[in-house]
């Protein structure tokens, strides 16, 4: 089977299962709650509108960090949707068919990769508009500059989406390298969720630790953006804690690569029943 027929295999694949929209649906919900209740508190204490002895949050990168919520905390669906993407194939068996038509697994890696990128995109897209619309439509409602009218808010959306197709791809690649469908769900939930915040949020107070916390994956990927909600209130440790936009895309990139050649020397090659 040649790569244009595994892609069109894999893309039948994907579309003809409801977990991607269902985590697009998931997708959109959270990151627009979300989004318009930071946007709500950021713009109130922005205006001098939050009650008691508030302090004023500036107005100077507000949307840009509002807009960054479909990243910041949106990138796990399409890394989650990566990761499915291969490990129900290992659950329910359903490789052994395409190796079966299609000997060269790497082939079949790569068709996936591709059918990722798409699917990146769509959630990227997804995660953008909803990101978006609720805050721009709360900064609006309280006077606020919406920056759209910008070419620098358009260049951050364009790399937002970038994330989303880099995140999805390292989904892939962790899920070639665990094929345990539990085992790799419960992995990225727990570093995504607990361990990295914890040690992003524990180097804003400890000096130096940020020099090793900025190489990870969602700070990367932060940096890649150029916004992030993780900035809001924190104290600076020191400059030249955050990476340049082009080294975070490409720290993000590199941990795409190395999951999926890992994944491919040490699992993809394996037997599957």
């Amino acid at each position: 089977m040649s790569l244009t027929a595994a892609t069109r295999a894999e893309t039948t694949k994907l579309f003809s299962t409801s977990i991607w929209w269902i985590l697009a649906l998931v997708l959109f919900a959270y990151v627009a709650v979300t989004a318009a209740a930071l946007a709500f508190i950021y713009a109130a204490a922005a205006t001098g509108s939050l009650p008691g002895d508030a302090p004023p949050l500036p107005e100077e990168g507000l949307a840009a960090t509002l807009y960054s919520t479909a990243t910041t905390i949106g990138y796990v669906f399409p890394l989650l949707v990566g990761t499915l993407m291969v490990t129900a194939e290992f659950r329910h068996k359903t490789l052994t068919p395409t190796f079966l038509a299609t000997p060269r697994r790497g082939r079949v890696l790569v068709a996936k990769l591709a059918v990722a990128a798409l699917i990146g995109v769509v959630l990227g897209v997804i995660g953008v508009l909803a990101a978006v619309g609720t805050s721009a439509a709360l900064l609006a409602g309280f006077g606020l500059d919406t920056t759209l009218t910008e070419p620098d808010t358009w260049a951050m959306l364009g790399r937002m989406l970038l994330a989303s197709v880099l995140w999805t791809l390292i989904g892939v690649g962790i899920g070639a390298l665990v094929r345990n469908q539990v085992g790799a769900i419960v992995g990225v939930l727990v570093f995504t969720q607990f361990i990295e915040p914890i040690g992003r949020t524990a180097a804003a107070f400890v000096e130096g630790l940020s020099d090793a916390t900025r190489f990870l994956p969602g700070a990367a990927s932060d940096a890649l953006v150029g916004a992030s909600v993780y900035s809001v209130g924190m104290p600076q440790t020191g400059a030249g804690s955050e990476l340049d936009w082009w080294v975070g895309g490409l720290v993000l990139l590199g941990y795409a690569v190395v999951f999926v050649v890992l994944g491919h020397l040490v699992s993809w090659r394996r037997d599957v029943s």
